[in-house]
């Protein structure tokens, strides 16, 4: 192209890679003043300040990721000792009390059926919650060796020993061995020991801590070994308050349900415990100030009444919360001047009880009534000048409950009716009781005016139902002379259905339960969901226990007895039908075997 024919924007001047840089030194000036020589290198300060910053932030990046990997190791790589919440420096020492609570058979539905009934029973509003909201901290998982599904005798194991067992076991792994319990420890260690309860003290949950059989149904033998009688240990519990009377008294007197003649509460008393029996002989112990140990209170023959029956009945019956102050009263005052405080496992027995019947208007009183046991012990620990912890949790849950029922094939309305329960005056149970009792004593009356008692007397008082129709009061009527279904399963499915609770199961099930505590820095362990036996680890290792040393001494004596030909100081062993494969089922879960045919057109169940 000729000179002089060149476009009017062309330029000979070389592009510059530096040209915006240098539009920014040159705005740089004009806002500063400051003019800079230009930079005759081929990249300027900008282009390096650009190279800078991505170089940092490129180290940064690394930085964090290995914080974050060293972080995660140790926390999945960290000593035992500190995975318990606590490290060398505020690991408990010194003197402690510990109190653990059971609420047997409540899962979480248990809570909202509760909560739900007191907010309507007392007019409160719908944020009003029960104290146990206050202090949950996490939650358990609760299957045995034997089932998913577990009963209390081996939830019970999980807690007292740290160990998991199959169903049935107390306090015995699936080889037969005994384990050493918390409670047993604790007491070898100098600690004061007590267990409070409200079905029979020979239960599964208490048992777990203080006996040791291959089988939860050797209710007599467990009787001899929590008063020290039949115990390797000897006595290893300073307190125990509850019901089941009738397996410390001999087969020759009216109300024992033992198989032998032997007096166990005559053995105790000769052994130095001191022995109440009614509401006259616990009122004497003053709230826990007159308590001489060792006691042993024994309040019914079976369990204590539901109670929403034995509030009507409180001058015959100590209810929960007032056996749980005694309790602590008595343990804090033995302890006043030792160097070590007390363990107290406090029961929430029949709560199970409750779900085993279906039955929510039971079930809810009783839930409350811990609730209330719950915040006494809070108190105590408020007031109390020695350091302590409270951790509560369930052994398992119990019904499948849950606060909604379809009654009708058409989608469901979403209701529940929680006014129905507060209607509600007696157990299903009680009532139960009173059908059979009436009917057996009228025997002369017709069957239209036994049926008028029933839906007058059991059904509108009893139940607060007006609307109950010709065929259920039919059906209560012909309950009494059968042995199955029982009426109190009647009577439960009349109020379940008209509150519209639903139940899938007269027995447990595999739901996680809830874990609560004092407070979550008493417990920080816990917080989170884990296995029921890391719920023992906690009990044994803030009392610094050592539940090793008790192992070995049980298995040293059992071996001592098999040697001298004396036969098992913990039972005979169950097994179903001779089953040669029996003790490996233990350690293993059972499989589908047609269990649904089985069952086809089968009107039965089974006990609780």
């Amino acid at each position: 192209m000729a000179k002089g024919q060149e476009p009017l924007l062309q330029t000979s001047r070389p592009s510059s890679d530096g040209s915006s840089e240098r539009y920014i030194e040159e705005e740089d000036a004009l806002l500063t003043g400051t003019h800079k020589s230009p930079n005759t290198g081929k990249h300027g300060w900008a282009f390096w300040r650009e190279i800078g910053a991505f170089v940092w932030a490129l180290v940064a990046t690394a930085l964090v990721i290995v914080l974050a990997v060293l972080y995660q190791h140790q926390q999945t790589s960290i000593p035992n000792s500190s995975k318990n919440g606590w490290d060398d420096n505020t690991k408990p020492s010194g003197k402690r009390n510990l109190i653990f609570m059971v609420s047997d058979g409540m899962g979480p539905t248990s809570l909202s059926l509760s909560r739900s009934f007191k907010q309507t029973s007392q007019g409160l509003p719908f944020n009003e919650a029960l104290v146990l909201d206050h202090h949950l901290i996490g939650s358990s998982r609760t299957r045995s060796t034997s089932s998913l599904i577990t009963d209390s005798a081996a939830g019970a194991t999980a807690f007292s020993c740290g160990l998991k067992s199959y169903n049935g076991a107390i306090s015995v792994l699936p080889d037969h061995q005994p384990c050493g319990t918390v409670l047993e420890a604790a007491k070898k260690a100098g600690y004061m020991t007590g267990l409070v309860v409200t079905t029979r003290i020979t239960d599964a949950t208490p048992a777990c801590f203080a006996a040791h059989v291959n089988t939860r149904e050797e209710e007599d033998l467990i009787a001899e070994q929590m008063i020290g009688e039949e115990h390797p240990l000897g006595r290893v519990v300073d307190l125990m308050l509850g019901a089941g009377r009738c397996h410390f008294l001999p087969n020759t007197t009216t109300n024992s349900c033992r198989d032998d003649d032997k007096d166990i509460v005559q053995v105790a008393k000769e052994s130095g415990w001191n022995y109440v029996s009614d509401r006259a002989g616990f009122d004497g112990l003053n709230t826990g100030s007159a308590v001489e140990l060792p006691l042993l209170g024994l309040f019914a023959d079976l369990d204590i009444p539901y109670e929403i029956d034995r509030a009507k009945q409180h001058e015959v019956y100590p209810s929960l919360s007032e056996m749980a102050e005694t309790a602590l009263t008595a343990l804090a005052s033995a302890t006043q001047d030792s160097e070590k405080g007390f363990f107290l496992m406090i029961e929430g027995s029949r709560i199970d009880h409750a779900g085993h019947g279906n039955d929510p208007a039971a079930q809810v009183h009783e839930v409350i009534e811990y609730d209330k046991a719950f915040s006494t012990v809070l108190s105590f620990l408020d007031k109390s000048p020695t350091q302590g912890v409270l951790v509560g949790t369930s052994d398992h849950e119990t019904g499948g409950l849950a606060t909604a029922r379809q009654l009708h094939e058409t989608y469901p309305e979403y209701h529940w009716f929680p006014d129905m329960l507060v209607n509600a005056t007696h157990s299903s149970e009680h009532l139960s009781h009173e059908l059979r009792s009436h009917l057996s004593t009228h025997v002369a009356a017709s069957e239209d005016a036994a049926k008028t008692w029933i839906q007058s007397q059991l059904v509108e008082i009893g139940l607060g139902i007006h609307d109950a129709t010709d065929d259920e009061i039919q059906d209560l009527y012909d309950s009494a002379g059968k042995e199955w279904p029982p009426p109190s399963y009647l009577f439960a499915d009349m109020i379940s259905r008209r509150a519209q609770v639903g139940w899938t199961s007269h027995g447990h099930s595999a739901v996680d339960v809830n874990i609560y505590a004092s407070h979550p820095t008493d417990a920080k362990a816990l917080i989170g969901n884990h296995e029921n036996t890391e719920i023992g680890d906690f009990i044994r290792d803030y009392l610094d226990l050592d539940l090793g040393a008790i192992s070995d001494e049980l298995k040293s004596y059992t071996a001592s007895m098999i040697e001298q030909g004396r036969g098992s100081w913990i039972g005979g062993v169950d097994h179903d039908d001779d089953d040669d494969d029996d003790d490996s089922a233990r350690e293993q879960l059972d499989h589908y075997h047609g269990e649904f045919k089985r069952g086809l057109g089968c009107d039965c169940g089974g006990v609780h």
